[in-house]
């Protein structure tokens, strides 16, 4: 008997300790590179124990059964299948960035986190910067109707004329551009996944080109179609402010008490040889 417990001891001692879970599960929707540097920020700014799950990796994968089985503290959402995939958890915190369809307007209450969208503050100045007074814009109410509220207030506080057209499908694109002619001397692009497609990107760049009007973009890719300037949020400092976010849920706050935040750092990239052809001029 004494050596039958011994056994039973010296096999519970060798057994491998079983880690502790851990405070902060990850969701990471690819392994695209943006998503890579906003995960690197999160860490330079969180450093609670963590675990990754990257979507692409896996065929299947029941989100919901990992995080029962993990009980992790807060979660983090990086891109919108990674918040998609979280849809059904409502007990536990996320935290959600680079994801084009999140906003403050239409988020659960465990929900917070960064918007994809830079302040439309930050634009508003930048129309005024190269002197342009009507700005085209398409959108969808229900992917970009909480932005364009916002962007509306901007606008009107800077007596910049916001000339809107609502679609409901990447279809209506081009008939919408086309009723903007001559009655716009610019055109915002929106991170909107309906109104901007990679089926419209094209019909947005003729237009321009047709009727010689500069393009502002949500990113510096669309320099090279042609857009005038773009301003671009720093993917590395958005996860260290979602990182920062996670600090202050797991320190107990709870997710109403910490709001929806624009990026903070932004960049300006601007096309000059666009810039010179339209004849613009603009301050550094």
């Amino acid at each position: 008997m004494k050596l039958l417990l011994l056994l039973i001891l010296a096999v519970f001692l060798l057994m491998p300790a079983q880690a502790p879970a851990a405070e902060v599960l990850i969701v990471q929707s690819t392994r695209h590179s943006g998503y890579g540097e906003a995960f690197k920020g999160f860490r330079a700014a969180c450093t609670a124990s963590s675990h990754t799950i990257v979507l692409e990796d896996y065929s299947e994968t029941d989100i919901a059964r990992i995080v029962r089985e993990e009980q992790p503290s807060l979660i983090l959402a990086i891109g919108d299948s990674a918040l998609a995939a979280l849809k059904k958890i409502r007990r536990i915190p996320i935290i959600s960035v680079m994801a084009l369809n999140f906003s403050s307007g239409n988020t659960p209450a465990n929900v917070t986190g960064v918007r994809m969208t830079i302040s439309p503050e930050r634009y508003i100045t930048l129309f005024k910067t190269f002197q342009v007074r009507k700005v085209g814009i398409l959108f969808s109410q229900a992917r970009s109707g909480a932005y364009i509220k916002r962007a509306r207030q901007a606008a009107e506080r800077a007596e910049v004329d916001l000339i809107l057209r609502e679609v409901h499908n990447p279809r209506q694109t081009p008939l919408q551009l086309s009723t903007l002619k001559g009655n716009v001397d610019s055109l915002w692009l929106l991170p909107d996944a309906t109104a901007m497609t990679r089926g419209t990107v094209d019909a947005y760049f003729l237009f321009a080109m047709e009727q010689s009007k500069p393009i502002f973009a949500f990113s510096d890719v669309y320099l090279a179609y042609g857009a005038a300037a773009a301003l671009e949020a720093d993917r590395f400092a958005m996860g260290k402010q979602a990182g920062e976010m996670a600090n202050r849920l797991l320190g107990g706050l709870a997710p109403a008490d910490i709001p929806v935040e624009d990026p903070r750092s932004i960049s300006l990239k601007t096309n000059h040889s666009v810039i010179r052809k339209l004849g613009m001029t603009f301050s550094d």
